[in-house]
């Protein structure tokens, strides 16, 4: 399993080196830098043992930045292993990064995707000496639902008990930051607002008290002072997670003094971005991660 995971990092590194790196033999070099640690079990919940994939730099053995990553699917569909394309460019930064599986909605309904990625981090934490995590710079990032996981990770306070099923018995660290690719900000606003989308609901199935559980797992009811910083990246186009949801983060995080950044993708869809504007994109990412001591690694 671990060979069948590294030759898809070559291929897929391969066709990201092809259009977005100068380098022609970087995929191969980039293949040779890690040790891939593939479906190690962090959760077992709802009897499904919950897997992620560890890419770890070979040939150091101090802390390093690490890259939590989660998949989107609006909370239903996708997995760990369609995410390797949008792992390349933190590949190439040098990083070690974390690639996440959670429950879907077919296995178990809201919170239960959120509450794995709370336990997927504490596990980060608890394990940080094995893969020489640094727990100071962990970065939390992921598109659409994962986008949201991403922000819940970086802003839903621990009080709220959501890392209730957890292993591991480390406090919930801070992430450094989170980038946040059109992620759900208001859930409620996708369940039973004027932009509800069918998928969305499915997370939710028929429970009585969905608005009071999507309140409770939207990042938007916890903005305060205090918060990492935040990168959003969205297209103005957006018709399944709508940009007006971008917008509304990005105000109310301003109100409340956070530092974040709105990178608007004039046009853009719900990803699907070009190469020129992956590229522009990870320009202004690694620009946001200098500003705050994040730099890359090569």
């Amino acid at each position: 399993m671990k060979n069948t995971i590294a030759l898809s990092l070559l291929l897929a590194a391969s066709a990201f080196a092809q259009s977005l790196s100068p380098s022609a033999d970087w995929a191969t070099h980039s293949a040779n830098q890690y040790q891939i640690t593939p479906n190690i079990t962090y959760l077992t919940a709802s009897n499904v043992d919950l897997k992620l994939d560890v890419y770890a730099r070979r040939g150091v053995n101090t802390p390093q930045p690490t890259l939590i990553y989660m998949h989107g699917g609006f909370w239903v569909a996708g997995n760990k292993e369609g995410a390797l394309m949008s792992l390349m460019p933190w590949f190439e930064m040098g990083w070690n990064v974390v690639n996440v599986e959670y429950r879907l909605g077919r296995v178990a309904l809201a919170p239960a995707a959120l509450e794995d990625c709370m336990c997927a981090l504490k596990w980060v934490a608890a394990q940080a000496k094995t893969y020489n995590f640094d727990v100071n710079r962990l970065v939390v990032t992921g598109e659409s639902a994962g986008g949201h996981l991403a922000l819940s990770l970086g802003i839903i306070p621990e009080e709220t008990g959501l890392d209730r099923e957890c292993a591991a018995a480390t406090r919930l660290p801070k992430p450094a930051a989170v980038i946040n690719w059109f992620g759900v900000a208001d859930v409620n606003d996708v369940i039973d607002g004027p932009h509800r989308a069918n998928a969305a609901m499915q997370w939710f199935g028929a429970m009585a008290n969905r608005e009071e559980i999507a309140k409770r797992v939207s990042p938007l009811t916890y903005i305060r002072p205090g918060l990492p910083p935040i990168m959003t990246i969205h297209g103005d186009n957006d018709t399944t997670v709508p940009y007006e949801q971008a917008v509304r983060l990005h105000a109310a995080l301003k109100g409340a003094g956070v530092d974040n950044v709105l990178v608007t993708i004039p046009g853009g869809k719900h990803g699907n971005f070009t190469p020129e504007e992956r590229t522009r994109i990870y320009v202004a990412v690694r620009d946001f991660l200098a500003k705050h001591n994040l730099p890359a690694q090569n």
